[in-house]
């Protein structure tokens, strides 16, 4: 039986638990992550081998490099605006947008254009950042939230942010739906608990899944986030989601965190690790449609990086450095093969785009 948490935030959490009553699965992971004393992302520079987990940007320069050229060509696509924003949603280290800031020398019109903003809530990560980054050669804005970046043609790159967005539950029950929570035993560990049934919260779950079996989990995002990159981009731009999930609205939970690249329990030692869950991105490109954007895609990383030429790159920095080659096919297949990592089948790709714009690269339109 896992024993109570002892992280800075844990006595925090009860004192809110017990006085207000159990919280939200959604409100939990936001309090766990962004707690602006003790949440997780707040304290700490999590990524690469010495953190808990390592992104796509951290395996390869390609990933970043490939993506640069993506923003380059839906520049183009765009006819070419002056300025331009590129956005980037969650920044991690700066290590993608150094990689895509390098790649985009290809296209110097491109670089003259452009102002970079990042959004970022976490302190540390952005010193990290802005450590990464002196060196630039373009303007280069930090801000918290997406609203701040001035309006005018953008194009946006979220490369792991939407799995990292809060994530609502339902349960099933013989009555109804109810909202999960988390609540405390006893003892004062912390426990997931189920509120009341509640026709709200059954309203979120699709039509051909309200008569599902008892204990049936549904997860669910608010749709805010993806529809103001959505709105925006539907004005003049375009935007890349590239994360983990699936494609068919389906019922599970997904809720998980890792430490230390394990993982652990999500409601053992809050603030200490990390929590995602999966990307809906049926939800995601339907919420994006209602805001006025164009959808293409999702297709799987794996293809989207083929399309966009990953196996050439590899060719490439291997006779520039053929001492590297086993390390250059090793992040290769990390990045594309299904068999190995996931990352090339379980991640997927989304465009999003001003509706007169040409299928953005790498993309298949949505049907």
């Amino acid at each position: 039986m896992p024993t109570c948490s002892t992280s800075p935030l844990a006595e925090e959490l009860r004192r809110k638990i017990r006085d207000r009553g159990p919280l939200p699965v959604a409100d939990w992971m936001a309090l766990c992550l962004g707690h602006p004393q003790h949440g997780y992302y707040t304290t700490r520079d999590p990524f690469g081998a010495a953190g808990d987990f390592t992104t796509a940007p951290e395996i390869s320069q390609m990933f970043g490099e490939l993506l640069g050229l993506w923003a380059a060509a839906a520049w183009q696509l765009m006819g070419a605006p002056v300025p331009v924003r590129l956005v980037e949603l969650g920044p991690g280290r700066g290590t993608m947008m150094a990689d895509v800031l390098r790649a985009a020398r290809v296209l110097p019109a491109f670089r003259a254009a452009m102002t970079v903003h990042l959004v970022e809530t976490s302190p540390v990560l952005e010193r990290r950042q802005r450590e990464t980054l002196a060196a630039a050669g373009v303007p280069i804005a930090w801000h918290h939230d997406l609203a701040a970046v001035p309006d005018g043609a953008t194009i946006v790159l979220a490369n792991e942010f939407f799995d990292s967005l809060p994530v609502h539950q339902a349960v099933k029950s013989v009555a109804g739906w109810h909202a999960r929570t988390v609540g405390l035993a006893p003892d004062g560990r912390f426990v997931f608990d189920v509120g009341p049934e509640d026709p709200a919260v059954a309203a979120q779950v699709p039509e051909f899944w309200r008569s599902a079996p008892a204990g049936a989990i549904f997860e669910w995002r608010d749709d805010a986030v993806v529809q103001a990159i959505a709105a925006r981009v539907a004005r003049q731009g375009a935007a890349l989601v590239v994360d983990y999930g699936h494609v068919d609205q389906d019922l599970g939970e997904t809720l998980q965190a890792v430490r230390a690249h394990d993982f652990v329990d999500p409601l053992q030692n809050p603030g200490e690790a990390d929590l995602t869950a999966h990307v809906d991105f049926c939800a995601l490109a339907r919420a994006a449609a209602a805001a006025g954007a164009r959808v293409d895609g999702p297709v799987t990383q794996g293809g989207f990086l083929r399309q966009l030429g990953i196996a050439t790159r590899a060719d490439t920095l291997k006779a520039a450095a053929p001492q590297k080659a086993a390390e250059i096919d090793a992040a290769l297949a990390r990045l594309l093969d299904p068999a190995k990592t996931g990352m090339g089948s379980l991640f997927k790709a989304l465009g999003l785009a001003h509706p007169s714009l040409l299928p953005l690269p790498g993309l298949d339109p949505a049907p």
